[in-house]
């Protein structure tokens, strides 16, 4: 019998959740396997039925199995899926080495979905060894082919300067959380950086651990502004609209979810290494 680590500040539920999600992610249960069930787990573990059943419950919400009626939990067929990001980046940060790499808009999803994670490393919940985070942004300075005005097309230095708000509000927030981190020397070697490319990104990708890719397309939608006491028209690029689907290494290093994530990273460090320059707002 498997035991729980009892000096794990995580419920037991989370870490047989974050068990299972390991073998799926590594694909040790295949699309289509079914894995353990509610009985199997309290043998396997030695937990309550209630402990069991809540573990399943957090993967299904995650979207990585389904329960057929009178038949088993399975993991999905499809892997590459639209997901959440949050639980994901909060196991990624379990780990004693921590990378998240972004490429997108603003950061502002990332500023969401980071904050747990560094509180509870704040309160001696999650110890990493090392914390590393990336932002890459479009450079605010240089004209913009979208968003556009809908009238013309053109660049707009008045939204350009509204977006720079917000990408600096989010990127400031995640650089000023993670050094102070290091600061307080709760975090051995934490670093928050932002660099700035000059190209505007129709995509955000997010990489976790060097083992997980997320990305989505960010659709354009003609939105109104108010900038400068004026309501404009802007073909603008929604965030908050964008899919997440998700990719994982695993054992295969041809495999479509290992060579992706092996693309996004090359990708990533490609920019980050040529053209990007240091932002500091």
């Amino acid at each position: 019998m498997e035991t729980i680590d009892p000096d794990d500040p995580r419920p037991a539920s989370q870490q047989i959740a974050n068990i299972l999600r390991a073998s799926i992610l590594t694909r040790k249960f295949a699309p289509g396997e079914r894995i353990p069930s509610s009985p199997q787990l309290v043998e396997r573990f030695g937990v309550a039925k209630a402990t069991a059943e809540a573990a399943l419950r957090a993967l299904r919400e995650e979207g990585l199995v389904v329960s057929r009626p009178g038949s088993g939990t399975y993991v999905r067929e499809r892997t590459e899926r639209p997901v959440g990001l949050r639980p994901h980046i909060e196991q990624a940060f379990e780990s004693t080495t921590v990378t998240v790499d972004f490429a997108g808009f603003s950061g502002e999803t990332l500023h969401g979905a980071i904050a747990e994670p560094l509180d509870r490393i704040r309160e001696g919940r999650l110890r990493p060894e090392s914390l590393i985070v990336r932002l890459l942004l479009p450079d605010p300075s240089q004209p913009w082919t979208l968003p556009a005005r809908v009238d013309d097309l053109t660049d707009s230095p008045a939204f350009r300067k509204r977006a720079t708000k917000i990408m600096e509000r989010h990127g400031s927030a995640i650089v000023e959380s993670v050094e102070e981190l290091g600061r307080l020397g709760l975090v051995a070697n934490a670093s928050a950086q932002i660099r700035t490319y000059p190209a505007v990104p129709l995509f955000k990708l997010y990489v976790l651990n060097g083992e997980q890719a997320f990305s989505g397309y960010y659709p354009v939608v003609e939105h109104t502004v108010p900038l400068e006491g004026e309501n404009v028209a802007m073909w603008d690029l929604m965030g908050k609209d964008a899919t997440l689907f998700h990719h994982a290494r695993d054992v295969d290093p041809d495999s479509t979810g290992s060579q992706f994530v092996a693309q996004s990273l090359m990708w990533f460090d490609s920019i980050w290494n040529s053209v990007a320059q240091d932002y500091h707002p």
